[in-house]
């Protein structure tokens, strides 16, 4: 979790207190002014640790789980690029693990149209953390194509994951293998799709409208 904010220390202390009754409050006002109360953080001072409500809670609740799922994963130095990814999705999972029923309500909660903006701007952070620690340094349109189409992959993991009762969750660790395949054959279809539009045009410009809509297209999927 971001150490930038000055009321980080009030932020887990809330969020805390709120995890043990979201399974009976869901994701809400109540919750939160609940958690605020049973914390015992000042008032005044979680107004400002939370200005956007709930919301601001559930902002709260990923980072956490993006700095658990760090702290778990090993030194991938080892690991080919498609094993890391694969390891820092399933690591993330398996600290959710410990709070699924709260994962589950809020991914429910995000899903209404007037917060997806929120949650796709959680789920952008998730997938950045990830390809962080896998060593990715892109800074250009690969930075955000990466992203997203990791967004995606997260996202329907999730899903999948939040339906399976199967032993170890066989079927969600077989899903995240297939869809990482899949981001792996798009990572190969634009690396070739750039190098052709450089012989013929000296850039990669006539592609990236196309790679861009395409990302786009698996990011909803």
């Amino acid at each position: 979790m971001s150490n930038q904010t000055p009321y980080l220390e009030t932020q887990q202390q809330v969020l805390a207190a709120a995890l043990p009754n979201v399974a009976f409050d869901g994701w809400s006002d109540k919750l939160l002014q609940g958690a605020i109360a049973s914390s015992g953080v000042d008032e005044n001072m979680a107004t400002l640790a939370f200005p956007k409500g709930v919301g601001g809670l559930i902002r709260v609740f990923s980072a956490d789980g993006d700095a658990r799922m760090l702290a778990a994963l090993p030194d991938g130095d080892r690991l080919k690029i498609r094993e890391r990814i694969t390891e820092a999705v399933w690591a993330r999972l398996r600290v959710d693990a410990q709070h699924k029923e709260a994962s589950r309500r809020a991914a429910g909660w995000l899903a209404l149209p007037s917060r997806q903006k929120l949650g796709a701007k959680l789920l952008f952070e998730t997938a950045n953390q990830m390809w962080r620690w896998a060593g990715d340094t892109a800074t250009d349109y690969n930075y955000y194509s990466k992203r997203v189409i990791l967004s995606g992959v997260i996202a329907t993991t999730r899903l999948t994951w939040f339906e399976d009762d199967s032993e170890d969750e066989a079927k969600t660790r077989a899903f995240l293998e297939r869809r990482i395949e899949n981001v792996m054959q798009f990572e190969k279809l634009k690396a070739k799709a750039t190098t052709w539009s450089e012989k013929l045009h000296g850039d990669k410009a006539p592609f990236e409208g196309v790679l861009s809509s395409l990302a786009k297209m698996r990011y909803r999927s």
